[in-house]
């Protein structure tokens, strides 16, 4: 990544958190990382400052699931209908979701529509 990426990058991942800090009602929100080969998803509490649910695709099951291939669009998917689930048996229905300065496409939208789907509303 070069420089004028990786600055762009972080301005938009800063002006994106604090949009979600200073607008919702609601302290709970999704967040998501991506790297080349893996995608992690959190659910953190803003108020108290604790993550309260976490998954990725380094779980040894979805691994062995989608053959060891996961950096792409299925394995994402996977890791947002989980994490909802999961969500779901916490009691958690509505969280804000940060991209993380990502742009809402590929793994990242896949990710959220499919926990949409699950149930969990942002």
């Amino acid at each position: 990544m070069s420089n004028k990426s990786k600055y762009l990058y972080n301005k938009r991942k800063v002006r994106t958190r604090f949009r979600l800090r200073n607008n919702c009602t609601n302290n709970i929100r999704l967040s998501v990382f991506r790297s080349n080969t893996n995608i992690y998803a959190q659910i953190i509490d803003d108020e108290k400052q604790k993550t309260l649910l976490a998954f990725s695709s380094l779980d040894k099951e979805l691994k062995k699931k989608s053959g060891y291939k996961t950096g792409n669009i299925k394995t994402a998917s996977e890791v947002g209908s989980t994490i909802a689930k999961k969500a779901k048996e916490k009691g958690i229905k509505e969280v804000y979701f940060d991209r993380g300065g990502y742009l809402y496409h590929g793994r990242v939208k896949a990710l959220a529509e499919a926990a949409r789907k699950e149930g969990l509303k942002f």
